[in-house]
């Protein structure tokens, strides 16, 4: 059978799984209306199986080190991975949660291509679909592009066009600028990556110096489960209202209110607060132009110091702006991209041993996809909601945090491991308090402008008096 290489970045994730560190990448879209089952069969034969990926599976081959290979899977059978299922009693949001954290801590089969989805009835009178895919097929982007093609902009439609390539990459000369820009197009991959690599080696070098983040209920070993949570949906204007009171973006807000979050979840969990430190590890999209409408993985990474030792919600929103801002104009994004393009090339054991380093330096992930703005359908039905949930690999990191967007609102979610975070409800309800909190403080203010100013008026003595 036909094999084909697995790009490095790809093989550096394939690698990250483990029994209780699933490198998977998870999906619920919401209907309010049933879903055909047969119809979304259908769907996902035509559109899905499209991709390469979703019908390869992934062998290790090649000397002296065995790699990670695609390999055509013989007589695929699309019955092997999408499923059909009934949520149980009480068919509420909470029947729903058990299932999702369920299905979360399952790792796939890798005698099969690695994805599996499932079409759930009876969710409040609509219906799941629950999809869990490799991190090693696509990365959040990328995944952007399979929804494309899966759902429709209107009922009957036709399917959307695949994002195109836009010409030749200027993202890389553009991100790879101050670190030997002039070099970058006249060598290899693998010699990119060394040069980019060099170029920022200060940059991670100073990271890997710094102290560990501190023992937490956020770190520690790992048990086989997982569970997940999710906050209710914010308007986009909304979001957006906050930011402008505060001279912030949409990601400084909701990344703010996740921090508002934790802090009050760590300190319920006996932390010292005021004393500590919780940085975040943030991947960051560095596609290039000629990647576009493709899948694989295509970002780097960056280390957020949070603002938990911060009290007052206005300072923690200040002090996440500044520091986003500061790491925007890092070249940490591109270093650790190319770090992970050469461990990849590597045996499992480097790899491990770097993911122990950089995992003790920060304890959970977060990260944020911009979704489609407008409806879309799958077999004919509106999708209310899309949720997504990012993995976090490593033996460290024992929580992760993703924010998606979709029809003008957004939504947070989290999944943790179940020894070290089996309450992850909690988390996303003080998410939900800190955000109406802001939100309630630019809306107060607004009418607090909106108010008439006092006129004043003579009274009988003629003195001036305010009404």
């Amino acid at each position: 059978m036909k094999t084909y290489p697995m790009s490095a970045a790809d093989a550096a994730w394939f690698h990250n799984d483990g029994p209780a560190n699933l490198a998977i990448v998870m999906g619920v879209i919401l209907t309010k209306k049933p879903l055909d089952f047969e119809r979304v069969r259908e769907i996902y034969n035509e559109r899905l199986i499209g991709f390469d990926r979703f019908r390869q599976r992934v062998v290790e081959t090649g000397l002296p080190i065995a790699t990670p290979h695609w390999q055509d899977m013989p007589h695929f059978d699309i019955d092997q991975h999408l499923h059909h299922v009934a949520l149980p009693a009480p068919h509420d949001e909470a029947a729903l949660v058990r299932l999702v954290s369920d299905l979360a801590g399952m790792p796939l089969d890798h005698a099969l291509p690695l994805w599996q989805a499932y079409v759930v009835d009876d969710v409040e009178g609509g219906s799941a679909l629950i999809t869990r895919c490799h991190h090693c097929m696509a990365d959040g982007t990328a995944m952007m592009t399979v929804t494309q093609r899966l759902f429709d902009p209107a009922p009957g439609a036709k399917p959307m066009p695949m994002p195109r390539a836009r010409g030749a990459s200027v993202g890389r000369r553009a991100a790879a600028k101050g670190l030997l820009a002039p070099a970058i197009d006249l060598i290899g991959d693998a010699a990119r990556d060394a040069v980019a690599v060099a170029g920022g080696a200060a940059m991670l070098v100073g990271e890997l110096l710094r102290r560990d983040d501190p023992p937490s209920p956020l770190k520690g070993e790992f048990a086989l489960g997982k569970r997940v949570a999710w906050s209710q949906p914010f308007a986009i204007r909304d979001i957006k209202a906050i930011g402008q009171r505060h001279d912030a973006k949409v990601n400084d807000v909701l990344v703010a209110a996740m921090t508002g979050a934790l802090r009050t979840y760590l300190k319920r969990r006996g932390v010292d607060v005021n004393r500590t430190t919780v940085r975040a590890m943030v991947p960051v999209d560095l596609r290039p132009p000629e990647r576009i409408g493709q899948l694989g993985n295509e970002f780097g990474l960056v280390l957020l110091d949070l603002a938990v030792t911060e009290a007052r919600a206005d300072r923690r929103l200040a002090l996440t702006k500044s520091r986003m801002d500061a790491l925007k104009r890092s070249p940490e994004p591109l270093a650790t991209k190319a770090l992970l393009n050469l461990l990849g090339r590597g045996p499992k054991l480097l790899e491990d041993i770097s993911n122990d380093l950089f995992g003790r330096k920060a304890s959970v992930v977060m990260t944020n996809v911009v979704g489609p703005p407008e409806v879309l359908y799958l077999a004919g039905v509106p999708i209310e909601r899309i949720l997504a949930w990012a993995p976090h690999p490593g033996r460290q990191l024992g929580m992760a945090v993703s924010i998606l967007s979709y029809r003008g609102m957004a939504s947070l979610t989290v999944i943790g491991d179940a020894h070290l975070v089996p309450d992850p409800e909690a988390i996303t309800r003080e998410f939900n308090r800190e955000f109406e909190k802001l939100l309630k403080r630019v809306t107060a203010g607004a009418a607090k402008k909106a108010v008439p100013k006092p006129q004043a008026r003579r009274t009988v003595a003629g003195r001036r008096a305010v009404a």
